[in-house]
């Protein structure tokens, strides 16, 4: 928490963007320029500051565009604080994103005046609850991390705003900021565990966040799977528990079924019957988004799939078809198509039906204000199909039109890896793809912080992992020389420099 408050003290006397102009989008007057000056007038105003990072290519981002930020409720509550919204391909951004512990686009967070981070706010749940937590968030008490801290020592002492404000934070963008990643899960059960018997639901929501983060983990903690399984029954079982957790129900349908239920087990075929019907009431939901009713869909697929049929039953594929067209049909909002379009593109893709996911993608092209974001999924989509040819060239076409210095070196990232991976005899194309996307890092202000950090982080990977055996030393050796020399001039005290020279040690 002091780290934020240091970072916004520092920040108030270093402008980082270049414009100081006060943009109104939506009607909501968002701080798109100067950051430290949207600081500084959160602090004399004594207002809360709404923190938004995002990209213009991003479905999420696209997605809470489209859902939230355009709600006039949203719009009237935004008076009540400063809103600053950072693209992460704007001058400083990335360096703003280390300062701020943001990685995932689009990650929300609410700060006091004072600089103090009190809540990370969720962008994979609906409108309604969405606008429920920040009102929560807004009249907070304390920092969720006090919160959390009173949860875990002794729950009783919690109002029932704060059990709810703990069940709706985004721990998906929590950057390890109030649990370390390995102990998320851990510490959501024992969340669940403390909830008071008079919050039930809050109870069975913090139960689901903990089986999700406990399927996801690289090594999950030891649970109840009795318990796990008759509170994701009990949450199937009710309509309008399924609605109000539909998020979760959705994104972690099939890593939650297999933790609980193995296949062959006698819990398995009931456990997934539940999960389908609920999903199908789901996926014919009018109050959700057109997004999550198509995800709604995916999860069916990915719950069919796991049943180990050798094709998917044709009226499943009847319905992907029906709600793909539907909502590619009934989608004329720009920013909303983005996040449709592509959840749909995938759902079609998990259905195998990759040449109708192709078409749509392609259809796209011409309407999208980020085309460059669905060439990587028809690159993804040829590669299936064992077309490497296809595959690098959309990875290539991606990377070439793909605009903004954060977005072009991750998708240049995704070019290089690409060649390695589908053609690691072609020296020569990697080299040059290599030699043009470290000739754009030497041009990038803020290179090596946050999401440009990774990416080269990856790229070095690759060339090292690619030669391995020393065959492609020449190429390998002139990559990283071409690293190095912008390295050298980077200024002694920059602190960029060590991330860029630990770069060059690692390979």
């Amino acid at each position: 928490m002091k780290t934020f408050a240091i970072a916004f003290s520092l920040l108030l006397a270093t402008p980082v963007l270049a414009s100081t102009a006060t943009h109104e989008v939506a009607g909501i007057a968002w701080q798109k320029g100067d950051v430290a000056a949207a600081i500084a007038l959160a602090k004399s105003s004594n207002k809360p500051l709404f923190l938004y990072w995002g990209a213009n290519w991003c479905p999420p981002c696209n997605q809470v565009k489209a859902t939230i930020f355009n709600r006039q409720e949203f719009i009237e509550r935004s008076r009540a604080f400063i809103p600053v919204y950072i693209d992460g391909d704007s001058p400083g951004a990335q360096k703003l994103g280390s300062q701020f512990k943001v990685r995932g686009y689009p990650t929300m967070i609410l700060f006091k005046p004072d600089g103090t981070e009190l809540t990370r706010l969720p962008g994979e749940v609906d409108a309604e609850r969405y606008l429920q937590t920040l009102t929560l968030g807004l009249s907070a008490a304390r920092p969720v991390k006090a919160t959390l801290a009173a949860a875990l020592r002794d729950g009783k002492s919690l109002a029932g705003d704060e059990w709810r404000l703990l069940a709706d934070y985004s721990w998906d963008t929590d950057e390890a900021q109030l649990v370390p990643d390995r102990k998320l899960a851990e510490t959501l059960l024992k969340l669940a565990a403390a909830v008071p018997k008079t919050q039930p639901e809050v109870g069975a929501r913090l139960q689901l966040k903990a089986l999700a983060a406990a399927a996801t983990a690289e090594t999950p903690p030891a649970l109840d799977k009795a318990a796990g399984l008759a509170t994701v029954q009990r949450v199937l079982a009710d309509p309008r528990l399924a609605r109000a957790n539909f998020d979760v129900l959705v994104n972690y349908a099939a890593d939650i079924a297999t933790l609980l239920a193995a296949p062959k087990s006698p819990e398995r075929a009931p456990l997934l019957a539940a999960w389908n019907k609920a999903l199908q009431q789901l996926a014919v939901d009018r109050s959700l988004s057109t997004t999550d009713r198509l995800g709604a869909v995916t999860a069916q697929v990915a719950l069919a799939k796991q049943a180990g049929n050798a094709a998917l039953p044709p009226a499943l594929l009847k319905q992907v078809r029906e709600r793909v067209a539907e909502a590619d049909q009934q989608t004329s909002n720009g920013y909303e198509r983005q996040s449709v379009i592509s959840t749909a593109a995938y759902t079609l893709t998990e259905a195998g039906l990759i040449g109708e996911s192709d078409a749509l993608l392609q259809a796209e092209l011409k309407r999208s204000h980020s085309p460059y974001y669905f060439m990587l999924s028809l690159a993804s989509n040829a590669k299936k199909r064992g077309d490497k040819a296809a595959a690098l060239n959309w990875y290539e076409q991606a990377y070439q039109k793909s605009e903004g210095p954060a977005t072009r070196l991750q998708w240049g990232s995704s070019y290089i890896s690409a060649l390695i991976e589908l053609a690691p005899q072609d020296e020569a194309r990697i080299e040059k793809a290599t030699q043009a996307v470290l000739g754009e890092v030497a041009a990038t202000q803020n290179a090596f912080y946050e999401r440009n950090r990774r990416s080269l982080e990856k790229i070095v990977a690759k060339l090292h992992a690619w030669n391995q055996d020393k065959q492609h030393q020449a190429v390998v050796q002139r990559s990283l020389g071409q690293l190095g020399g912008i390295c050298a001039k980077l200024p002694a005290k920059d602190a960029q420099k060590p991330i860029c020279q630990g770069l060059l040690k690692s390979a």
